[in-house]
């Protein structure tokens, strides 16, 4: 997922780039959010560790 937040950040630069602001301004906001959703999943995974204890 997080793969998916750095190539849509990558799309934004582009596209900001090559002038096309409506574009760049959704891709950020989809690359913010994955970004975010990567991140809260993996404070869930830290918080709930699956290990198991001896």
């Amino acid at each position: 997922m997080l793969s998916w937040a750095i190539t849509f950040l990558l799309v934004a630069i582009i596209a900001a780039v090559l002038g096309f602001g409506g574009v760049a301004g959704a891709a950020t906001g989809i690359a913010k959010t994955l970004f975010v959703v990567c991140l809260v999943l993996f404070v869930i995974s830290l918080v709930l560790d699956r290990r198991p204890r001896y």
